[in-house]
């Protein structure tokens, strides 16, 4: 019987748990502090609560942490985790087959230490550079799928940072997304600051405008070519959301206090990487206060172009500096074991009993 997670719920969602369970209302800032501060491994030990509740949310729920299936580390330490998205007890998937489980990545820098989360097993998106682009869809992940990804890996407890740029487009799952985001950032769950969190997007302006307007994280858009036709060979999705009037509506937002904007922008090798780019690039973001990071391309099976090489970044990203766009070149992590940007794709195929951990 598959019972469903508490972690992932909402303060409003646990109400309503507790109200089922013949709980009072304050019943559900106990099983908050439970779950996201204590970390309760099991319902049994919310000692807090009357012995008759707890069986009743034993057998209808279960704090569902599911530890990592599988796990690669980099000679950079870096550390990518495999997490199933089904299994014997629960299911993470919000819609869609499965058959795809999902990678989320470590990455420790001095007195950082950043996890890239997913939001979606697969994607829709088919970004032509991207190998979860390229396995196509499907799920999306529950807020608790999400979550799960937080708080099950070792070093859950001393992250700084939390990227989604992960498996998936977050706006196209934009309901789990902004539960995560509430449950990571509220005074009674994770308590993060939300300056600790970037989300990342293609530019899918419905999701978009509701992340921008209830949260107040941290979002970086996949740009990667100025110009239309080409930005549209390389994400099909410009057609859609065209780059332009994505960063004309992010005109309408302050991002020159507490909220930061970045331009997420691969560099390939004779296709955008050239000073003509660069100058297009600091037009389309004229009126932005947005910075650009410059990503080192990572190759793929089936895609044939190639990383620039390092003078030309840096040529590019002086370039816009002399422009007034602050750009710097991201530090290229994980390539290794293939959790480098563009990178993750999970893999098909039913998870063994025994590699999942009990819900």
């Amino acid at each position: 019987m598959v019972r469903k997670p508490l972690i992932g719920m909402t303060l409003g969602e646990l109400e309503s748990v507790a109200a089922e369970a013949g709980l009072r209302r304050f019943a559900a800032k106990q099983i908050a502090r439970r779950l996201y501060v204590n970390r309760a491994q099991s319902v049994s030990e919310m000692t807090e609560l009357p012995k008759a509740s707890r069986e009743w949310l034993e057998e209808h729920y279960c704090v569902g942490l599911q530890a990592p299936i599988a796990e690669a580390r980099s000679t950079d330490g870096t550390v990518k985790y495999l997490f199933a998205t089904r299994g014997e007890g629960f299911d993470f998937l919000d819609g869609g087959a499965g058959g795809r489980d999902v990678e989320a990545v470590y990455i420790p820098d001095r007195e950082r230490a950043t996890l890239c989360v997913s939001s979606q097993a697969g994607c829709r998106m088919g970004c032509r550079f991207c190998m979860t682009g390229r396995q196509g869809f499907h799920g999306n992940l529950t807020a608790a799928g999400i979550i799960n990804q937080v708080m099950a890996i070792p070093e859950s407890r001393t992250l700084t940072n939390i990227v989604f740029m992960g498996m998936g487009e977050p706006m196209d799952n934009i309901e789990e997304v902004l539960k995560a985001v509430e449950v990571l950032t509220a005074p009674w769950g994770l308590a993060w600051s939300p300056k600790r969190i970037t989300v990342s997007s293609i530019g899918k302006l419905d999701g978009l405008r509701r992340l921008l307007d209830e949260t107040k994280v941290h979002v970086a858009i996949s740009v990667h070519s100025p110009f239309k036709q080409e930005r549209e060979d390389l994400m099909p999705v410009e057609k859609a959301f065209p780059v332009a009037g994505v960063m004309g509506v992010m005109k309408n937002y302050d991002f020159a206090h507490q909220r930061r904007l970045s331009a997420e922008y691969i560099m390939w090798r004779g296709v955008n990487d050239d000073l003509r780019h660069a100058d297009a690039l600091a037009r389309l973001l004229k009126g932005v206060d947005c910075r650009v990071n410059l990503i080192r391309f990572h190759a793929i099976p089936g895609f044939d172009h190639v990383t620039a090489d390092t003078e030309t970044m840096e040529r590019f990203r002086d370039r816009l500096n002399e422009l007034g766009v602050t750009a710097t070149i991201r530090t290229s992590r994980g390539e290794d074991i293939e959790a480098a940007c563009g990178m993750l794709s999970g893999k098909e195929g039913a998870v063994e009993k025994e590699g999942v951990a009990n819900c």
